[in-house]
């Protein structure tokens, strides 16, 4: 069983049935314009990884999850390597159970192989029988899949987003939170207040986690465990190993699906 050579291309009719299957590699670099589309979409990444920017904040996705965008939903994806990726869209009349916020989630076992069973039909075969039954299962696990923390939400006002964007393209010289403060024209009570309550995180985590998420896109380079925590500021490797095994749960090495990377 493989993707139906129909799936590698871009549907050029429409499709009638509840979900659409595209199957593609992607290089290293390829980055799309800002869009939307009316259905809701899938990025299942096989190999590689990439970042999807938000109006809500930058979701990574390493292998084996899943970024899920709602209908209607402004965004652009970045390949941050050579990516294996499946696109499931989800038709705009069948997406009212389904999550209302972008998430990343982790890919199970299960929909994992649904997925490739329902790739392995051409289209005009997914309206009715076999295929449209796989289609509902989909959708029924879609609606149950946790969300993973791999979202950097990022805040609407301007001075802050100015500030916060900074951030993220130099996150190895962060500001100190007085600086921040100032730079924002506001105390440093009411500036911690505000980040609060438009990330949700106070500053040094948000801060600690646009280090980690750079992190995640010079790993997905092929950059080394060393390398990496040089660039960011760590105090070594090991600092750096500990920080993100305690925010992921694994090791870097582990994280994508392999051994240790020195």
């Amino acid at each position: 069983m493989g993707i139906h050579p129909e799936l590698a291309e871009f549907p050029k009719f429409a499709v009638a049935a509840p979900i659409i299957g595209y199957a593609r590699t992607q290089p290293q670099g390829l980055s799309n314009d800002w869009h939307a589309h009316d259905a809701a979409q899938l990025f299942h990444v096989v190999r590689g990884s990439i970042a999807i920017d938000t109006e809500l904040g930058t979701f990574f996705v390493p292998p084996e999850r899943a970024v899920w965008l709602p209908p209607r939903v402004g965004h652009q994806t970045r390949y941050l390597s050579d990516t294996e990726i499946r696109y499931i869209y989800v038709q705009y009349a069948h997406t009212k159970d389904l999550p209302k916020t972008p998430q990343v989630m982790q890919v199970t076992t299960l929909l994992r192989a649904l997925i490739l069973e329902f790739m392995s039909y051409p289209r005009s075969e997914t309206e009715t029988g076999p295929a449209a039954r796989i289609a509902s299962v989909i959708l029924d696990q879609l609606k149950m899949l946790p969300a993973a923390p791999l979202q950097l939400p990022m805040p609407q006002d301007l001075r802050l987003r100015a500030l916060c964007e900074e951030v993220v393209r130099c996150p190895a010289r962060i500001p100190s939170l007085g600086e921040a403060a100032e730079r924002c024209a506001t105390s440093v009570r009411s500036f911690e207040r505000r980040i609060k309550a438009e990330t949700g995180l106070n500053y040094r985590t948000w801060c600690r986690q646009v280090k980690l998420f750079r992190a995640l896109e010079l790993l997905a380079s092929g950059r080394s465990v060393s390398d990496v925590s040089h660039k960011l500021g760590y105090e070594g490797p090991s600092a750096f190993v500990a920080t993100f095994r305690k925010a992921f749960g694994v090791t870097p090495g582990r994280y994508f699906g392999g051994a240790d990377l020195n």
